[in-house]
């Protein structure tokens, strides 16, 4: 096909996309709907076979077998009250802090996406977790949903990262040496949010509440006696993660059955909250798997006209210098990230851009975690934007009200791959010291 062919095609993808989300069609619904119309350019392929292929082997895939064991997770501890005596253990440590609780969902997230290394996971979790707590306390509710959207693709940049080993995987380079330059960028995106909440804090007193009241050290403690089990459960999965002793999908289960049995300490489990946890983790992870179908299905339809590919060698085409390569490139991972998903993306333009990366100097290691970054953008960037697809559906506002509110957070990712590309020491130092040859 030709370039205008492929613009073209593209351009209807993406308005019919629009369309059917505009009129309210469900997310997953539409993305499948999209998938077909693309599917419709590409004449003698078997729809059929490659949408029952790419929902068997997107349901079937073991790495997925952690997010409705995570959704669960935050059900029990929304469910049994330790998710408010989490919020009211951490308040009186917090009330210095301009923005107070509202910095929860940036720590959430981050220790949370080191367990488990998925962006819906973290998002789906914390966000069951904060946004009724945060609500019942009066925190503004645009910078809530906006700080989960961001930070909730930390499941994706905080090793252990699935998006991390498939990078990896494709530019043969090596899996731990990228999860350790991970590290130092993610620090600096939570301090960046955390800092943006400061500074909004700080303009807009009118909308937080008031000030809790000042409590001795004696006081806090007491108070803090109930972040204990909660505590030690999240350590607990972490730690067992980081030193090997089980898998992301293993600590999900031990954290589930954690969960479970410092409910039943407490007595807050009741037969009631069981069955009311078994059938929201439910809803979620149908809602979450059926909007994973249609965005693999949309992928591989877009993979099959070859725009993703037609849009690399475009790029390619223009000879340009390092730094204006990186940004050109940051435009173009964007609009895909507009029709693609993260994996996706990695997947079908790797094998052209890759060269265009060694050929330009930078090392292969510190294009993964650009890469990952750009990939959290689109997560959070309308109109696929996955993230926004979970906050709409848990927090029941429509998905330009969360795009909005999202809004801050995507351009604090964007300084982010300025401050690492213009520093790329920041990504490099820990591999390097690591792996010093």
């Amino acid at each position: 096909m030709s370039t205008i062919e492929l613009v073209e095609i593209a351009g209807v993808v993406l308005v019919a996309l629009l369309a059917l989300l505009a009129g309210g069609v469900w997310i997953g619904i539409s993305l499948l709907i999209c998938g077909f119309i693309a599917m419709l350019f590409v004449p003698g392929i078997p729809v059929g076979a490659v949408l029952a292929t790419n929902s068997w082997s997107g349901g079937a895939s073991w790495s997925l077998a952690a997010l409705p064991l995570f959704v669960w997770m935050g059900e029990i501890l929304f469910r049994t009250r330790l998710s408010e005596e989490m919020f009211r253990g951490l308040a009186p440590w917090l009330g210095w802090l301009p923005g107070r609780l509202m910095h929860v969902n940036v720590i959430g997230c981050g220790l949370f996406g080191s367990i488990s290394g998925s962006s819906a996971a973290t998002t789906a979790m914390i966000a069951k977790i904060a946004l009724p707590e945060l609500k019942k306390r009066g925190y503004d509710e645009m910078v809530s949903l906006g700080s989960l959207a961001g930070a909730g693709t930390l499941g994706i940049l905080i090793p252990p990262s699935i998006t991390m080993v498939v990078y990896a995987v494709a530019a043969n380079v090596s899996i731990i040496q990228i999860f350790l330059a991970g590290f130092l960028p993610s620090a600096i995106v939570m301090v960046l949010y955390s800092g943006y909440i400061i500074v909004w804090s700080l303009l807009n007193p009118d909308k937080q509440p008031p000030a809790p009241s000042k409590m001795s050290l004696r006081e806090k403690l007491k108070e803090s006696a109930n972040l204990i089990p909660v505590t030690l459960l999240i350590v607990l999965v972490f730690a067992t993660l980081i030193l090997g002793w089980a898998t992301a999908t293993e600590c999900a289960a031990w954290g589930v059955l954690g969960s479970l049995a410092i409910a039943a300490w407490s007595r807050t489990l009741t037969m009631k909250a069981f069955w009311d946890s078994v059938m929201g983790a439910t809803r979620l992870t149908c809602m979450i798997m059926l909007i994973l179908t249609g965005a693999g299905f949309m992928s591989i339809a877009m993979g099959y006209t070859g725009i993703p590919n037609a849009l690399a060698a475009w790029v390619d085409s223009f000879n340009l210098s390092p730094y204006a390569l990186i940004a050109v490139l940051t435009v173009m991972y964007i609009l895909l990230g507009a029709a693609l998903d993260g994996l996706s993306m990695i997947v079908l333009t790797t094998v052209v851009v890759l060269p265009m990366i060694q050929q330009a100097g930078f090392d292969l290691v510190w294009f993964g975690i650009f890469l990952v970054l750009i990939v959290e953008m689109a997560e959070v960037s309308p109109p696929v934007g996955f993230n926004l697809f979970v906050l709409q559906t848990m927090s029941g506002r429509d998905s330009l009200t969360v795009a909005r509110a999202s809004l801050p957070f995507f351009f604090l990712l964007v300084a982010t791959v300025a401050i690492i590309t213009v520093f790329p020491e920041i990504v490099m130092v820990l591999p390097k010291m690591a792996f010093p040859g």
